[in-house]
């Protein structure tokens, strides 16, 4: 089992922010063309990606192959909903591109999880975008509890 991604930095970085939580953009460009049409690859990194980050999935991800009009390669597009927010990507094989979200009402490391997409898909140029969502969201304390989901469908 991989390890999940150093927490603890950007616990104490975020610690007294009076925000709901981070939500990471990532646009990557020049990327492994392999791997943005690679459906199964695409899959996994949505069902792994919520643990390397200390997060809870709690549904199975949603993944499909879409081929726009003007495109000549499908795309991948899927997301996972984690107790915490959600994951989603969108990936597009024929300009080698793909767009990340990841956002949390609880903090991870989001410069370990940036660095570590920029790696896995190879993009030689990355943009990525940090935005502290619910600047006014007052958070309430924490309470001690076990938290269950339910899933309708």
């Amino acid at each position: 089992m991989k390890k999940p991604l150093k927490l603890w930095r950007a616990i104490r970085e975020m610690k007294n922010t009076n925000t709901f939580g981070p939500h990471l953009m990532l646009d990557l460009h020049q990327c492994n063309r392999r791997k943005l049409r690679n459906f199964e690859l695409i899959y996994d990194f949505l069902k792994e990606m919520p643990a390397k980050i200390g997060m809870t999935r709690i549904s199975e991800p949603k993944v499909m192959k879409y081929k726009d009009r003007w495109a000549r390669t499908p795309g991948v597009t899927g997301f996972v909903i984690l107790a915490e927010s959600h994951v989603s990507i969108h990936t597009f094989p024929d300009d080698d591109f793909v767009f990340i979200d990841i956002f949390s009402c609880r903090n991870f490391d989001y410069n370990a999880t940036k660095e570590y997409l920029i790696r896995f898909f190879e993009s030689k140029s990355p943009k990525t975008h940090l935005v502290k969502r619910g600047q006014e969201f007052a958070k309430r304390p924490v309470i001690e509890k076990k938290v269950t989901a339910e899933v309708y469908a």
